[in-house]
């Protein structure tokens, strides 16, 4: 019933796992771990059973850590569409019995309403569970992490985005995180983000947690020279094994950096060095993050309470984003975020759905009022007011 990790291949795993199988057979830093193939969803009692004892077993093969429990379904993680954060993962769980669990928790969450609305606007086929493979890996208990996409075009720089502790910030848009550029000399560039929180496995009741991180370290580098190095080296490396541009999500625990995920980029970033128009003196600035340009009106949006009163056509305007709100996208003509990265899930969405993005602009909640007259610049990373 399950495969091991290095075993899998996307007929039988899906794309994420298939894609971490070939890594870890090339020899690539990756976390070992299992894959629940699709078409096995257990029905009844006996095969739950089963499906369990087979759980159980890997988990002591792998030493019964506390794991990650992550979609890999037919249609993700490929070049033409990501469903990026789409799908279901549950981080920090122990024990055969809550795996599974998870494991059924990746199961339904083909059915959610959001992924039907996602594969409608990105044209893919619509999902259902008996296409949903599942992947258990440990968790890397990360000092730093995040994501790095590796050039699209040669001469083009990589580009890595890092915080402090588990990933999940930095994907989920909930900081806005360091940006560094590495050119094809080697040459490094970084803009410290505003990283004020920090997400880390939950000790005591499992899960993960969220906690504040110190003043001096929310100002300081999360990475050296040194390791954006050796990242830039990896995402090389997973490039040419994997045959293009990849969007790769890695984590550093104890000085060892390990890769999670690699799956293709599916749209191409707004390129921050390049030359534009003269930006209006009392432009707001956050990180370009999706192609385009739009004037509309501005909609505040700080919770699910406020999606009803979004109307087609306006421009979001957000604390940040995560995959409960990318119904949004599909109204909106726009998207601005308080924090997040260009390389976060809610700008991937938005890079796949052709709608302008601007991500982290401080305390554009506050600066701008409902339904005023703006113009978004997501090529520019701007945002002004009329």
């Amino acid at each position: 019933m399950l495969t091991t990790l290095s075993e899998a291949t996307r007929a039988s795993s899906g794309g994420k796992a298939a894609a971490l199988g070939v890594l870890l057979r090339e020899g690539l830093p990756v976390p070992d771990g299992f894959v629940v193939p699709h078409g096995d969803q257990p029905a009844g009692a006996e095969a739950v059973r089963f499906l369990r004892d087979a759980v159980a077993g890997e988990l002591g093969r792998l030493g019964d850590p506390v794991v990650a429990v992550r979609s890999s379904a037919m249609n993700e993680d490929t070049g033409d569409a990501s469903a990026a954060g789409q799908y279901e993962s549950v981080i920090g769980v122990r024990g055969a019995d809550d795996v599974c669990q998870a494991i059924m928790a990746c199961w339904e969450s083909a059915r959610a309403a959001r992924v039907d609305g996602y594969w409608a606007r990105t044209g893919g086929e619509l999902p259902h569970a008996s296409g949903m493979a599942v992947l258990v890996q440990p968790v890397i208990e990360a000092d730093v992490s995040g994501v790095m996409f590796t050039p699209q075009q040669h001469g083009q720089p990589t580009r890595i985005e890092a915080s402090w502790g588990l990933g999940l910030a930095v994907v989920g848009g909930t900081i806005t995180p360091d940006a560094y550029e590495v050119a094809a000399d080697g040459a490094i560039g970084c803009a410290v983000g505003s990283k004020q929180t920090r997400i880390d496995l939950g000790r005591e009741r499992g899960g993960v947690v969220t906690s504040a991180i110190a003043p001096d370290q929310q100002s300081a580098r999360a990475l050296d020279d040194a390791t954006v190095a050796t990242l830039v080296e990896l995402g090389g490396r997973i490039a040419t094994v994997l045959g293009g541009p990849q969007d790769i999500e890695w984590a550093v625990a104890d000085g060892t950096v390990w890769i999670l995920q690699a799956r293709p980029i599916t749209a191409a970033l707004p390129d921050t060095r390049a030359p534009g128009p003269p930006h209006p003196a009392e432009a707001l600035r956050g990180t370009p993050g999706s192609h385009g340009t739009v004037t509309a009106s501005a909609r505040i949006v700080r919770g699910p309470s406020d999606f009803a009163a979004v109307r087609r056509g306006a421009i979001v305007i957000c604390p940040y984003t995560d995959p409960a709100w990318t119904p949004l996208f599909a109204v909106a003509a726009g998207v601005v975020t308080e924090t997040g990265g260009a390389l976060s899930h809610a700008a991937i969405v938005a890079r796949e759905y052709g709608i302008p993005a601007v991500l982290g602009v401080a305390g554009v909640t506050t600066r701008i009022d409902d339904g005023a007259r703006i113009t978004l610049d997501g090529t520019a990373g701007t945002v002004t007011v009329l």
